[in-house]
C-alpha cells in the first residue's frame, strides 16, 4: 500500500481509503463488516471513512465493533456532520449545537477518544461560516478532532472556510467532493 500526506499537513492516509455509506449497518451484518474490514487492514489500508448519517448512525457502529482492538495510533477516522440525523430541528446542519452534539455521537459510535478527520459533510447557508468554524476549532482544541475538512462545498465557500480556519489557527485539510465517471461538477 502507498501513504500520502493528506493536503498540507502532516497526516499519511493510505491511498486507498475504506468507506462504507452503502454497506455496514445496512447491506451488511455486523460479522462480514468484520472479516471486510479485516480484509481491509490485511491489504494495508489505514484510512477508513464514514459519517453520522450513514444507516442512521448503525455505519459507525459497525465501523467501530470492526476496529476494535486496533491500535488506534495505527489508523485514521475520518467522520463527517451535517445532514440529518433525525427528525429535530438541531438534528442537521453546521450550528454549533449540532456539530458539537454530532462529534460526542460519533465518538461514542466510533469507540474511540478523538477522530482524525472531521468533515462539514454538505455546506449549511442557514449557519454563518464563523460560527461552524468556530465550533470546529473548539473540537480541535480539546483534543477530539485532529483536523477539519468539508465535503462537495464550492471553490467560495472553501475559500472562505480556509480564511477562517488560517484566523483561527486549525488545520483545514481536505475537501472531498463527489466524483464520478458519470456526475461531473
Amino acid at each position: 500500500m502507498e501513504y500520502r500526506q493528506l493536503g498540507r499537513s502532516g497526516l499519511r492516509v493510505s491511498a486507498v481509503a475504506y468507506g462504507n455509506w452503502v454497506t455496514h449497518g445496512n447491506q451488511l451484518d455486523d460479522d462480514a463488516a468484520a472479516a471486510c474490514v479485516k480484509a481491509a487492514l490485511d491489504a494495508g489500508i489505514t484510512t477508513f471513512d464514514t459519517a453520522d448519517r450513514y444507516a442512521q448512525g448503525r455505519a459507525e457502529e459497525a465501523l467501530g465493533k470492526a476496529l476494535s482492538g486496533v491500535r488506534r495510533s495505527s489508523i485514521e477516522l475520518c467522520t463527517k456532520v451535517c445532514l440529518p440525523v433525525g427528525p429535530g430541528a438541531n438534528d442537521a446542519g453546521l450550528s454549533r449545537k449540532h456539530i458539537i452534539e454530532g462529534c460526542h455521537a460519533s465518538l461514542r459510535r466510533l469507540g474511540t477518544d478523538y477522530v482524525d478527520l472531521y468533515q462539514a459533510h454538505r455546506y449549511d447557508d442557514s449557519v454563518p461560516l464563523e460560527e461552524t468554524m468556530l465550533a470546529f476549532a473548539d473540537l480541535v482544541r480539546q483534543g477530539k478532532v485532529l483536523y477539519v475538512g468539508a465535503s462537495e462545498w464550492t471553490a467560495p465557500q472553501l475559500r472562505e472556510g480556509l480564511r477562517l480556519a488560517a484566523e483561527l489557527r486549525i488545520p483545514f485539510i481536505a475537501n472531498q467532493p463527489q466524483y464520478s465517471m458519470v456526475w461531473r461538477v
